[in-house]
Protein backbone atom coordinates (compact mmCIF):
# COMPACT_ATOMS: atom_id res chain seq x y z
CA UNK A 1 0.00 0.00 0.00
CA UNK A 2 1.19 3.49 -1.04
CA UNK A 3 0.31 6.65 1.25
CA UNK A 4 0.83 9.84 0.26
CA UNK A 5 0.05 12.47 2.88
CA UNK A 6 0.65 16.17 2.62
CA UNK A 7 -0.03 16.45 6.66
CA UNK A 8 -0.91 14.77 9.63
CA UNK A 9 -4.18 15.58 9.02
CA UNK A 10 -4.29 17.17 5.88
CA UNK A 11 -7.52 18.73 3.95
CA UNK A 12 -7.57 16.27 0.92
CA UNK A 13 -4.78 13.95 -0.31
CA UNK A 14 -4.93 10.56 -2.07
CA UNK A 15 -4.38 6.79 -0.68
CA UNK A 16 -3.56 4.48 -3.52
CA UNK A 17 -3.25 0.57 -2.54
CA UNK A 18 -3.76 -2.64 -4.21
CA UNK A 19 -7.83 -4.61 -3.13
CA UNK A 20 -8.38 -7.32 -5.32
CA UNK A 21 -6.74 -9.67 -7.98
CA UNK A 22 -4.82 -6.70 -10.76
CA UNK A 23 -7.27 -4.32 -8.94
CA UNK A 24 -5.70 -1.11 -7.51
CA UNK A 25 -8.24 1.62 -5.11
CA UNK A 26 -7.68 5.20 -5.46
CA UNK A 27 -8.77 6.59 -2.06
CA UNK A 28 -9.24 10.88 -2.94
CA UNK A 29 -9.55 11.78 0.75
CA UNK A 30 -11.46 15.11 2.17
CA UNK A 31 -10.49 14.80 5.68
CA UNK A 32 -12.93 18.18 6.10
CA UNK A 33 -17.00 18.23 5.36
CA UNK A 34 -17.09 18.00 1.67
CA UNK A 35 -20.20 20.42 1.06
CA UNK A 36 -23.51 21.38 2.62
CA UNK A 37 -25.52 18.29 2.27
CA UNK A 38 -27.17 16.91 4.76
CA UNK A 39 -25.30 13.79 4.43
CA UNK A 40 -22.07 15.13 4.91
CA UNK A 41 -23.45 16.86 8.62
CA UNK A 42 -21.72 14.13 10.38
CA UNK A 43 -18.94 15.98 9.83
CA UNK A 44 -16.29 12.92 9.38
CA UNK A 45 -14.78 13.48 5.80
CA UNK A 46 -15.61 11.19 3.13
CA UNK A 47 -13.33 9.44 0.67
CA UNK A 48 -14.33 9.21 -3.25
CA UNK A 49 -13.15 5.84 -4.47
CA UNK A 50 -11.89 5.44 -7.45
CA UNK A 51 -10.94 1.77 -8.97
CA UNK A 52 -8.09 0.26 -11.70
CA UNK A 53 -8.76 -3.16 -12.87
CA UNK A 54 -5.91 -4.06 -15.35
CA UNK A 55 -7.15 -6.94 -17.50
CA UNK A 56 -4.63 -9.07 -19.25
CA UNK A 57 -5.72 -7.41 -23.06
CA UNK A 58 -7.59 -4.34 -21.13
CA UNK A 59 -7.51 -1.50 -18.53
CA UNK A 60 -10.33 -0.50 -16.93
CA UNK A 61 -11.09 2.39 -14.33
CA UNK A 62 -14.30 2.70 -12.31
CA UNK A 63 -15.95 5.97 -11.06
CA UNK A 64 -13.09 8.75 -11.64
CA UNK A 65 -13.37 11.42 -8.84
CA UNK A 66 -14.67 14.96 -9.17
CA UNK A 67 -13.52 17.93 -10.19
CA UNK A 68 -11.80 18.68 -7.28
CA UNK A 69 -9.60 15.87 -7.10
CA UNK A 70 -9.17 15.86 -11.26
CA UNK A 71 -5.53 17.40 -10.56
CA UNK A 72 -4.30 14.80 -7.88
CA UNK A 73 -6.08 12.06 -9.23
CA UNK A 74 -3.97 12.58 -12.02
CA UNK A 75 -0.98 12.71 -10.46
CA UNK A 76 -1.11 9.32 -9.26
CA UNK A 77 -2.88 7.29 -11.94
CA UNK A 78 0.14 9.08 -15.18
CA UNK A 79 2.35 7.06 -12.84
CA UNK A 80 0.52 3.58 -12.55
CA UNK A 81 -0.25 3.38 -15.91
CA UNK A 82 2.93 4.06 -17.27
CA UNK A 83 4.33 1.25 -14.53
CA UNK A 84 1.99 -1.02 -16.31
CA UNK A 85 2.86 0.05 -19.53
CA UNK A 86 -0.95 0.39 -21.10
CA UNK A 87 -3.32 3.05 -21.85
CA UNK A 88 -7.04 3.91 -20.43
CA UNK A 89 -9.45 1.36 -22.52
CA UNK A 90 -12.59 1.95 -20.63
CA UNK A 91 -14.09 4.41 -18.10
CA UNK A 92 -16.94 2.73 -16.12
CA UNK A 93 -19.81 5.49 -14.53
CA UNK A 94 -21.60 3.83 -11.40
CA UNK A 95 -23.70 7.29 -11.74
CA UNK A 96 -23.51 10.74 -13.79
CA UNK A 97 -23.40 13.69 -12.16
CA UNK A 98 -22.02 17.65 -13.46
CA UNK A 99 -19.34 17.11 -10.88
CA UNK A 100 -17.47 14.37 -12.43
CA UNK A 101 -18.34 15.66 -16.21
CA UNK A 102 -14.58 18.12 -15.73
CA UNK A 103 -12.87 15.00 -15.17
CA UNK A 104 -14.09 13.01 -17.63
CA UNK A 105 -13.38 16.05 -19.64
CA UNK A 106 -9.92 15.76 -18.64
CA UNK A 107 -9.05 12.07 -19.44
CA UNK A 108 -10.44 12.16 -22.93
CA UNK A 109 -8.37 14.48 -23.76
CA UNK A 110 -5.48 12.21 -22.05
CA UNK A 111 -7.13 8.81 -23.86
CA UNK A 112 -9.19 9.70 -27.27
CA UNK A 113 -9.59 6.08 -27.66
CA UNK A 114 -11.15 5.19 -24.29
CA UNK A 115 -14.73 4.16 -24.08
CA UNK A 116 -17.36 5.14 -21.14
CA UNK A 117 -19.59 2.69 -20.28
CA UNK A 118 -22.58 3.61 -18.34
CA UNK A 119 -26.18 2.59 -18.70
CA UNK A 120 -28.92 4.55 -20.75
CA UNK A 121 -29.85 7.37 -18.64
CA UNK A 122 -26.66 7.93 -18.01
CA UNK A 123 -25.70 8.56 -21.36
CA UNK A 124 -28.33 10.98 -21.82
CA UNK A 125 -27.35 13.01 -18.72
CA UNK A 126 -23.84 12.87 -20.20
CA UNK A 127 -25.56 13.88 -23.95
CA UNK A 128 -27.03 16.62 -22.22
CA UNK A 129 -23.28 17.99 -20.89
CA UNK A 130 -22.03 17.61 -24.45
CA UNK A 131 -22.21 21.36 -25.92
CA UNK A 132 -21.02 22.99 -23.15
CA UNK A 133 -18.03 19.83 -21.76
CA UNK A 134 -17.07 17.57 -24.25
CA UNK A 135 -17.42 19.28 -27.76
CA UNK A 136 -14.62 20.84 -27.51
CA UNK A 137 -12.39 17.91 -26.81
CA UNK A 138 -13.92 15.79 -29.09
CA UNK A 139 -13.69 18.01 -31.47
CA UNK A 140 -17.21 17.20 -32.79
CA UNK A 141 -17.33 13.75 -32.94
CA UNK A 142 -20.00 11.86 -30.65
CA UNK A 143 -19.56 10.87 -27.24
CA UNK A 144 -17.50 7.41 -27.23
CA UNK A 145 -20.55 5.69 -25.56
CA UNK A 146 -21.04 1.99 -24.54
CA UNK A 147 -24.24 1.47 -23.28
CA UNK A 148 -25.40 -0.94 -20.96
CA UNK A 149 -28.76 -2.22 -21.54
CA UNK A 150 -29.02 -5.90 -20.18
CA UNK A 151 -27.04 -8.83 -20.01
CA UNK A 152 -23.88 -7.36 -21.70
CA UNK A 153 -19.80 -8.57 -20.81
CA UNK A 154 -17.19 -6.70 -20.62
CA UNK A 155 -14.23 -8.77 -20.90
CA UNK A 156 -10.71 -7.22 -20.08
CA UNK A 157 -8.96 -10.26 -20.69
CA UNK A 158 -8.23 -13.37 -18.30
CA UNK A 159 -10.87 -13.53 -15.64
CA UNK A 160 -12.03 -10.57 -15.72
CA UNK A 161 -14.82 -10.10 -17.46
CA UNK A 162 -17.22 -7.56 -15.71
CA UNK A 163 -21.37 -8.17 -15.63
CA UNK A 164 -23.74 -5.29 -14.77
CA UNK A 165 -26.34 -4.10 -12.66
CA UNK A 166 -28.56 -1.20 -13.57
CA UNK A 167 -29.75 0.23 -9.98
CA UNK A 168 -31.63 3.49 -11.39
CA UNK A 169 -32.92 5.72 -8.56
CA UNK A 170 -34.89 8.97 -8.23
CA UNK A 171 -31.51 10.89 -7.31
CA UNK A 172 -29.19 8.95 -9.66
CA UNK A 173 -31.38 7.59 -12.84
CA UNK A 174 -28.03 6.15 -14.13
CA UNK A 175 -26.89 4.30 -11.44
CA UNK A 176 -25.04 1.14 -11.96
CA UNK A 177 -23.04 -1.74 -10.23
CA UNK A 178 -20.24 -3.70 -11.99
CA UNK A 179 -19.54 -6.86 -11.05
CA UNK A 180 -15.75 -8.73 -11.52
CA UNK A 181 -15.30 -12.25 -11.12
CA UNK A 182 -11.68 -12.10 -11.54
CA UNK A 183 -11.44 -9.98 -8.12
CA UNK A 184 -14.46 -11.00 -6.87
CA UNK A 185 -15.27 -7.55 -5.78
CA UNK A 186 -19.29 -5.85 -6.68
CA UNK A 187 -18.25 -2.24 -7.04
CA UNK A 188 -21.50 -0.96 -5.57
CA UNK A 189 -21.32 2.88 -5.99
CA UNK A 190 -23.89 4.53 -3.44
CA UNK A 191 -24.46 1.24 -2.06
CA UNK A 192 -23.10 0.06 1.46
CA UNK A 193 -21.17 3.70 0.98
CA UNK A 194 -20.37 6.22 4.39
CA UNK A 195 -19.40 9.36 4.32
CA UNK A 196 -15.97 8.82 6.81
CA UNK A 197 -12.42 9.85 6.10
CA UNK A 198 -9.47 7.29 7.73
CA UNK A 199 -6.70 5.45 6.93
CA UNK A 200 -8.38 2.02 6.67
CA UNK A 201 -8.74 0.44 3.33
CA UNK A 202 -11.07 -2.39 4.56
CA UNK A 203 -13.52 -2.13 6.96
CA UNK A 204 -12.08 -3.96 9.75
CA UNK A 205 -13.86 -3.20 13.73
CA UNK A 206 -17.13 -2.59 11.39
CA UNK A 207 -18.86 -2.20 14.51
CA UNK A 208 -17.28 1.80 14.53
CA UNK A 209 -19.47 2.04 11.13
CA UNK A 210 -22.77 0.79 12.21
CA UNK A 211 -23.67 4.68 13.29
CA UNK A 212 -22.48 5.96 9.76
CA UNK A 213 -24.09 3.48 7.63
CA UNK A 214 -27.39 4.30 9.45
CA UNK A 215 -27.25 7.75 9.12
CA UNK A 216 -26.12 7.44 5.44
CA UNK A 217 -29.24 5.09 4.38
CA UNK A 218 -31.50 6.93 6.30
CA UNK A 219 -30.12 10.41 4.31
CA UNK A 220 -29.53 8.26 0.50
CA UNK A 221 -31.13 5.21 0.77
CA UNK A 222 -34.70 5.76 2.95
CA UNK A 223 -36.75 8.41 0.41
CA UNK A 224 -35.57 5.59 -2.39
CA UNK A 225 -36.72 2.71 -0.84
CA UNK A 226 -38.54 0.93 -3.48
CA UNK A 227 -35.37 1.43 -6.24
CA UNK A 228 -33.06 0.16 -3.44
CA UNK A 229 -34.87 -3.12 -2.56
CA UNK A 230 -35.00 -3.72 -5.64
CA UNK A 231 -31.10 -3.13 -6.35
CA UNK A 232 -30.43 -5.68 -3.26
CA UNK A 233 -32.50 -8.01 -4.92
CA UNK A 234 -30.70 -8.20 -8.18
CA UNK A 235 -27.36 -8.11 -5.69
CA UNK A 236 -28.26 -11.74 -4.57
CA UNK A 237 -27.05 -13.33 -7.79
CA UNK A 238 -23.51 -12.44 -6.73
CA UNK A 239 -20.94 -14.18 -3.88
CA UNK A 240 -18.49 -11.32 -3.56
CA UNK A 241 -15.49 -11.14 -1.79
CA UNK A 242 -15.73 -7.61 -0.63
CA UNK A 243 -18.26 -4.69 -1.46
CA UNK A 244 -16.26 -1.69 -3.31
CA UNK A 245 -18.60 1.70 -2.64
CA UNK A 246 -17.89 4.90 -4.06
CA UNK A 247 -17.37 5.95 -0.61
CA UNK A 248 -15.80 4.98 2.87
CA UNK A 249 -14.13 1.69 3.67
CA UNK A 250 -14.53 -1.36 1.23
CA UNK A 251 -16.96 -3.67 3.32
CA UNK A 252 -14.97 -7.11 3.62
CA UNK A 253 -15.99 -7.99 6.46
CA UNK A 254 -19.27 -7.10 7.08
CA UNK A 255 -21.10 -8.25 3.66
CA UNK A 256 -23.54 -10.33 5.60
CA UNK A 257 -24.66 -7.74 8.22
CA UNK A 258 -24.84 -4.49 6.25
CA UNK A 259 -27.13 -6.50 3.58
CA UNK A 260 -29.49 -7.47 6.45
CA UNK A 261 -29.27 -4.08 8.35
CA UNK A 262 -30.42 -2.82 4.78
CA UNK A 263 -33.31 -4.96 4.26
CA UNK A 264 -34.43 -4.63 8.03
CA UNK A 265 -34.06 -0.49 7.75
CA UNK A 266 -36.02 -0.54 3.91
CA UNK A 267 -38.68 -3.10 5.64
CA UNK A 268 -38.66 -0.47 8.62
CA UNK A 269 -39.30 2.51 5.77
CA UNK A 270 -42.09 0.07 3.52
CA UNK A 271 -43.92 -0.67 6.71
CA UNK A 272 -44.62 2.55 7.89
CA UNK A 273 -48.46 3.53 7.75
CA UNK A 274 -48.17 7.09 6.40
CA UNK A 275 -46.01 7.78 3.27
CA UNK A 276 -44.98 11.56 1.64
CA UNK A 277 -44.86 12.04 -1.63
CA UNK A 278 -41.69 14.84 -2.33
CA UNK A 279 -41.71 15.62 -5.91
CA UNK A 280 -38.90 17.96 -7.27
CA UNK A 281 -36.97 19.20 -10.36
CA UNK A 282 -33.52 20.71 -9.91
CA UNK A 283 -31.41 22.98 -11.99
CA UNK A 284 -27.81 23.54 -10.61
CA UNK A 285 -28.56 21.34 -7.47
CA UNK A 286 -30.04 23.29 -4.40
CA UNK A 287 -33.51 22.34 -5.01
CA UNK A 288 -32.23 18.64 -4.68
CA UNK A 289 -30.25 19.27 -1.56
CA UNK A 290 -33.43 20.99 0.16
CA UNK A 291 -35.54 18.25 -0.84
CA UNK A 292 -32.73 15.58 0.61
CA UNK A 293 -32.94 17.54 3.85
CA UNK A 294 -36.61 17.37 4.08
CA UNK A 295 -36.86 14.16 3.18
CA UNK A 296 -34.64 13.28 6.19
CA UNK A 297 -36.60 15.15 8.80
CA UNK A 298 -39.45 13.06 7.13
CA UNK A 299 -37.81 9.80 7.73
CA UNK A 300 -36.81 10.47 11.07
CA UNK A 301 -40.21 11.27 12.08
CA UNK A 302 -41.31 7.92 11.06
CA UNK A 303 -43.15 8.59 8.34
CA UNK A 304 -42.31 6.55 5.13
CA UNK A 305 -40.94 9.12 1.90
CA UNK A 306 -41.18 8.79 -1.28
CA UNK A 307 -38.94 11.22 -3.46
CA UNK A 308 -39.76 11.35 -7.08
CA UNK A 309 -37.40 13.37 -9.31
CA UNK A 310 -39.98 14.77 -12.12
CA UNK A 311 -37.58 15.29 -14.61
CA UNK A 312 -37.09 11.49 -14.99
CA UNK A 313 -40.30 10.08 -13.49
CA UNK A 314 -43.33 9.15 -16.30
CA UNK A 315 -46.81 11.24 -14.84
CA UNK A 316 -47.94 7.30 -14.65
CA UNK A 317 -45.18 6.86 -11.64
CA UNK A 318 -46.18 10.25 -10.45
CA UNK A 319 -49.90 9.64 -10.15
CA UNK A 320 -49.39 6.20 -8.85
CA UNK A 321 -47.94 7.87 -5.82
CA UNK A 322 -49.92 10.44 -5.33
CA UNK A 323 -52.79 8.40 -5.35
CA UNK A 324 -51.75 5.95 -2.23
CA UNK A 325 -49.90 8.33 -0.32
CA UNK A 326 -50.70 10.83 2.60
CA UNK A 327 -49.05 14.28 1.76
CA UNK A 328 -47.51 16.03 -1.06
CA UNK A 329 -44.41 18.08 -1.10
CA UNK A 330 -43.62 19.64 -4.36
CA UNK A 331 -40.04 21.52 -5.17
CA UNK A 332 -38.59 23.55 -8.01
CA UNK A 333 -35.95 26.28 -9.02
CA UNK A 334 -36.97 29.14 -11.01
CA UNK A 335 -36.13 29.36 -14.88
CA UNK A 336 -36.79 32.87 -16.76
CA UNK A 337 -39.49 33.68 -14.07
CA UNK A 338 -41.16 30.15 -13.72
CA UNK A 339 -41.33 26.80 -13.28
CA UNK A 340 -39.55 23.91 -15.18
CA UNK A 341 -42.29 21.83 -17.71
CA UNK A 342 -41.42 18.98 -15.89
CA UNK A 343 -42.80 20.74 -12.49
CA UNK A 344 -45.80 22.09 -14.36
CA UNK A 345 -47.25 18.70 -15.56
CA UNK A 346 -46.33 17.15 -12.46
CA UNK A 347 -48.22 19.86 -10.63
CA UNK A 348 -51.33 19.28 -12.96
CA UNK A 349 -51.13 15.36 -11.85
CA UNK A 350 -51.00 16.03 -8.09
CA UNK A 351 -53.90 18.84 -8.55
CA UNK A 352 -56.10 16.26 -10.20
CA UNK A 353 -55.50 13.64 -8.04
CA UNK A 354 -54.94 14.53 -4.48
CA UNK A 355 -58.32 14.53 -2.95
CA UNK A 356 -58.74 17.70 -0.55
CA UNK A 357 -58.04 16.79 3.24
CA UNK A 358 -54.30 15.57 2.20
CA UNK A 359 -51.60 18.26 3.21
CA UNK A 360 -48.93 19.94 1.17
CA UNK A 361 -46.05 21.53 1.49
CA UNK A 362 -44.19 24.15 -0.69
CA UNK A 363 -39.91 24.43 -1.14
CA UNK A 364 -37.63 25.97 -3.95
CA UNK A 365 -34.55 27.57 -4.61
CA UNK A 366 -33.66 30.37 -6.96
CA UNK A 367 -31.19 32.95 -8.28
CA UNK A 368 -32.99 36.30 -8.15
CA UNK A 369 -36.48 35.54 -7.89
CA UNK A 370 -38.74 32.94 -6.69
CA UNK A 371 -42.13 32.72 -8.94
CA UNK A 372 -42.25 29.16 -9.15
CA UNK A 373 -42.56 28.92 -5.07
CA UNK A 374 -45.12 31.23 -5.48
CA UNK A 375 -46.91 29.45 -8.27
CA UNK A 376 -46.98 26.03 -6.52
CA UNK A 377 -47.94 27.46 -3.19
CA UNK A 378 -50.94 29.89 -5.02
CA UNK A 379 -52.08 26.57 -6.93
CA UNK A 380 -52.49 24.54 -3.78
CA UNK A 381 -54.41 27.41 -1.78
CA UNK A 382 -57.05 28.54 -4.85
CA UNK A 383 -57.82 24.27 -4.66
CA UNK A 384 -58.14 24.49 -1.08
CA UNK A 385 -55.44 22.18 0.29
CA UNK A 386 -54.42 22.56 3.81
CA UNK A 387 -50.48 23.80 4.19
CA UNK A 388 -48.47 20.85 6.42
CA UNK A 389 -45.57 23.03 6.53
CA UNK A 390 -44.16 26.82 6.43
CA UNK A 391 -43.18 27.31 2.61
CA UNK A 392 -39.38 27.04 2.10
CA UNK A 393 -37.40 29.87 -0.15
CA UNK A 394 -33.92 29.41 -0.69
CA UNK A 395 -31.62 32.25 -2.20
CA UNK A 396 -28.67 30.91 -3.91
CA UNK A 397 -26.99 27.72 -2.39
CA UNK A 398 -27.98 26.38 1.25
CA UNK A 399 -26.17 26.21 4.31
CA UNK A 400 -25.93 24.45 7.40
CA UNK A 401 -28.35 26.53 8.83
CA UNK A 402 -30.85 26.63 6.04
CA UNK A 403 -30.55 22.33 5.54
CA UNK A 404 -31.22 22.37 9.70
CA UNK A 405 -34.38 24.57 8.55
CA UNK A 406 -35.42 22.25 5.98
CA UNK A 407 -35.00 19.29 8.43
CA UNK A 408 -37.11 20.58 10.22
CA UNK A 409 -39.95 21.77 8.23
CA UNK A 410 -39.70 18.05 7.15
CA UNK A 411 -40.04 17.16 10.56
CA UNK A 412 -43.05 19.33 11.04
CA UNK A 413 -45.14 18.11 7.99
CA UNK A 414 -44.54 14.48 9.54
CA UNK A 415 -46.09 15.70 12.86
CA UNK A 416 -48.96 17.15 11.25
CA UNK A 417 -49.54 14.10 9.30
CA UNK A 418 -49.56 12.14 12.55
CA UNK A 419 -51.81 14.64 14.00
CA UNK A 420 -54.35 14.13 11.22
CA UNK A 421 -54.41 10.50 11.95
CA UNK A 422 -54.45 10.45 15.40
CA UNK A 423 -57.72 12.94 14.93
CA UNK A 424 -59.36 10.26 12.67
CA UNK A 425 -58.20 7.20 14.58
CA UNK A 426 -59.84 8.53 17.80
CA UNK A 427 -63.18 9.86 16.12
CA UNK A 428 -63.39 6.08 14.61
CA UNK A 429 -62.55 4.84 18.38
CA UNK A 430 -64.92 7.35 19.73
CA UNK A 431 -62.15 8.58 22.24
CA UNK A 432 -60.24 7.18 25.60
CA UNK A 433 -60.64 9.20 28.83
CA UNK A 434 -56.63 8.77 31.05
CA UNK A 435 -59.18 6.78 33.15
CA UNK A 436 -59.79 3.71 30.32
CA UNK A 437 -56.49 3.46 29.83
CA UNK A 438 -54.41 0.08 30.50
CA UNK A 439 -53.25 -0.45 34.19
CA UNK A 440 -49.49 -1.03 32.54
CA UNK A 441 -49.07 2.73 31.17
CA UNK A 442 -50.39 3.95 34.34
CA UNK A 443 -47.84 2.12 36.23
CA UNK A 444 -44.90 3.19 33.92
CA UNK A 445 -46.50 7.35 34.01
CA UNK A 446 -45.28 6.52 37.82
CA UNK A 447 -41.88 6.81 36.92
CA UNK A 448 -40.35 9.67 37.67
CA UNK A 449 -37.41 12.12 36.21
CA UNK A 450 -35.77 15.16 36.45
CA UNK A 451 -36.70 17.98 34.34
CA UNK A 452 -33.96 19.33 32.42
CA UNK A 453 -33.24 21.01 29.44
CA UNK A 454 -31.17 19.13 26.99
CA UNK A 455 -29.39 22.13 24.43
CA UNK A 456 -26.50 21.36 21.89
CA UNK A 457 -24.82 23.40 19.05
CA UNK A 458 -22.50 22.36 16.34
CA UNK A 459 -21.25 25.26 14.14
CA UNK A 460 -24.06 27.95 13.69
CA UNK A 461 -26.96 25.59 14.24
CA UNK A 462 -28.17 25.26 17.97
CA UNK A 463 -31.22 23.41 19.56
CA UNK A 464 -32.80 22.50 22.69
CA UNK A 465 -35.69 20.43 24.06
CA UNK A 466 -37.40 19.77 27.33
CA UNK A 467 -36.26 16.67 29.00
CA UNK A 468 -37.16 14.22 31.72
CA UNK A 469 -36.19 10.74 30.62
CA UNK A 470 -32.66 10.94 32.02
CA UNK A 471 -30.51 8.68 34.37
CA UNK A 472 -26.77 8.35 35.76
CA UNK A 473 -25.35 5.40 33.69
CA UNK A 474 -21.90 5.02 35.02
CA UNK A 475 -19.51 6.14 37.63
CA UNK A 476 -16.35 5.94 36.21
CA UNK A 477 -16.29 7.69 33.93
CA UNK A 478 -19.12 9.80 35.30
CA UNK A 479 -22.06 9.31 32.67
CA UNK A 480 -25.50 9.89 31.89
CA UNK A 481 -28.27 8.84 29.21
CA UNK A 482 -30.86 10.76 27.71
CA UNK A 483 -33.88 9.52 25.76
CA UNK A 484 -34.70 11.76 22.74
CA UNK A 485 -37.24 11.36 20.22
CA UNK A 486 -36.26 10.65 16.42
CA UNK A 487 -38.69 13.70 15.65
CA UNK A 488 -36.76 16.62 17.68
CA UNK A 489 -35.03 18.74 15.94
CA UNK A 490 -31.97 18.77 18.56
CA UNK A 491 -31.70 14.48 17.70
CA UNK A 492 -29.08 15.51 14.70
CA UNK A 493 -26.98 16.91 17.01
CA UNK A 494 -26.26 14.26 19.20
CA UNK A 495 -24.34 11.59 17.29
CA UNK A 496 -21.19 10.24 18.46
CA UNK A 497 -18.38 12.72 19.11
CA UNK A 498 -21.24 15.61 19.65
CA UNK A 499 -21.42 17.75 22.87
CA UNK A 500 -24.05 18.63 24.83
CA UNK A 501 -25.15 20.29 28.18
CA UNK A 502 -27.92 19.15 30.55
CA UNK A 503 -29.67 21.90 32.23
CA UNK A 504 -30.96 20.36 35.35
CA UNK A 505 -33.56 22.93 36.25
CA UNK A 506 -34.99 24.25 40.06
CA UNK A 507 -38.33 23.47 42.00
CA UNK A 508 -40.33 26.11 42.04
CA UNK A 509 -38.43 28.68 39.20
CA UNK A 510 -38.85 25.46 36.39
CA UNK A 511 -42.53 27.31 35.27
CA UNK A 512 -41.16 29.93 32.42
CA UNK A 513 -38.02 27.63 31.37
CA UNK A 514 -41.17 25.16 30.82
CA UNK A 515 -42.87 27.04 29.35
CA UNK A 516 -40.24 28.46 26.85
CA UNK A 517 -38.87 25.15 25.50
CA UNK A 518 -42.49 23.80 25.12
CA UNK A 519 -43.74 26.47 22.93
CA UNK A 520 -43.63 25.31 18.87
CA UNK A 521 -40.68 26.24 17.12
CA UNK A 522 -40.90 27.48 13.82
CA UNK A 523 -38.02 25.76 11.29
CA UNK A 524 -35.06 27.42 11.90
CA UNK A 525 -36.02 29.54 14.76
CA UNK A 526 -33.77 30.60 17.55
CA UNK A 527 -34.38 28.29 20.83
CA UNK A 528 -32.50 30.55 22.91
CA UNK A 529 -34.22 33.90 22.24
CA UNK A 530 -35.42 35.52 25.59
CA UNK A 531 -33.33 33.31 27.70
CA UNK A 532 -30.13 34.08 29.54
CA UNK A 533 -27.62 31.84 28.05
CA UNK A 534 -23.92 31.48 29.27
CA UNK A 535 -21.09 29.24 26.63
CA UNK A 536 -19.73 25.59 28.02
CA UNK A 537 -15.84 25.34 26.90
CA UNK A 538 -17.23 23.91 23.40
CA UNK A 539 -19.76 26.85 23.32
CA UNK A 540 -22.91 24.76 24.46
CA UNK A 541 -25.85 27.12 25.38
CA UNK A 542 -25.91 26.70 29.86
CA UNK A 543 -29.51 28.42 31.30
CA UNK A 544 -28.47 30.80 33.80
CA UNK A 545 -31.71 30.01 34.96
CA UNK A 546 -30.85 26.07 35.48
CA UNK A 547 -29.96 24.37 39.22
CA UNK A 548 -27.10 22.75 37.71
CA UNK A 549 -25.77 21.89 34.35
CA UNK A 550 -23.02 18.83 32.79
CA UNK A 551 -21.41 19.20 29.78
CA UNK A 552 -21.17 15.70 28.29
CA UNK A 553 -19.42 14.20 24.86
CA UNK A 554 -21.45 11.71 22.94
CA UNK A 555 -20.54 8.11 23.27
CA UNK A 556 -22.88 5.61 22.45
CA UNK A 557 -26.42 5.53 20.51
CA UNK A 558 -29.03 2.97 21.42
CA UNK A 559 -31.65 2.56 18.57
CA UNK A 560 -35.86 2.53 20.54
CA UNK A 561 -38.69 1.99 17.95
CA UNK A 562 -39.29 5.83 18.77
CA UNK A 563 -36.43 7.30 20.31
CA UNK A 564 -32.77 6.96 20.77
CA UNK A 565 -30.92 6.50 23.94
CA UNK A 566 -27.89 8.60 23.96
CA UNK A 567 -25.26 7.69 26.39
CA UNK A 568 -22.87 10.62 27.17
CA UNK A 569 -19.76 11.02 29.39
CA UNK A 570 -19.63 13.52 31.83
CA UNK A 571 -17.01 16.47 31.19
CA UNK A 572 -17.87 19.24 33.12
CA UNK A 573 -20.34 20.05 35.64
CA UNK A 574 -21.65 22.91 38.24
CA UNK A 575 -24.31 23.59 40.62
CA UNK A 576 -25.19 27.43 39.84
CA UNK A 577 -27.95 27.58 43.13
CA UNK A 578 -26.52 25.96 45.79
CA UNK A 579 -29.92 25.64 47.73
CA UNK A 580 -31.87 24.96 45.08
CA UNK A 581 -33.73 21.56 44.44
CA UNK A 582 -34.36 19.39 41.68
CA UNK A 583 -37.44 19.44 39.33
CA UNK A 584 -39.24 16.25 38.77
CA UNK A 585 -41.55 15.44 36.27
CA UNK A 586 -44.64 13.48 37.56
CA UNK A 587 -47.22 11.80 34.18
CA UNK A 588 -50.50 10.34 34.85
CA UNK A 589 -49.82 7.88 32.05
CA UNK A 590 -46.74 6.17 30.28
CA UNK A 591 -48.45 6.80 26.73
CA UNK A 592 -47.25 10.58 26.52
CA UNK A 593 -44.57 12.91 27.92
Amino acid sequence: MTVIPSSPTPPRDLQVAIVGADTQVFRCRSWNRLRFEVEYALERGTTANSYLIQGSEKLALIDPPGESFTELFWQHLEPELAAWGKSLDYIILGHVNPNRAATLKFLLQQFPQVTIVCSNPASKILESFYEETFQAVLGGKPLPLQVIRGEEILALGGSHELSFVTTPTPRWPGGMVTYDPGSRLLFTDKFFAIHHCNEAILDQGWTQYLEDHRYYFDCVMAPQVRQVVSALDRFQSYKPLAYAPGHGPIVRYAQRELMTAYRQWSQAQQQQSLTTVLIYASAYGSTGTLAQAIAQGIVKSGVRVDIINCEMASTEEIRTAVERCDGVIVGSPTLGGHAPTPIQTALGIVLSTLPKDKLTGVFGSFGWSGEAIDLIEGKFRDAGYTQGMETIRVKFKPDDRILKTCEEAGTDFAQSLKKAKKRTDRQASGGMSDAQMAGTEQAVGRLLGSLCVLTAQKGEVSSGMLASWVSQASFNPPGITVAVAKDRAVESLTYRGDYFVLNILEQGRDLPLQKHFLKPFAPGADRFEGVEIERSSHNIPILKEALAYLECRVQERLECPDHWVVYGTIEEGRVLHEEGRTAVHYRKTGSRY
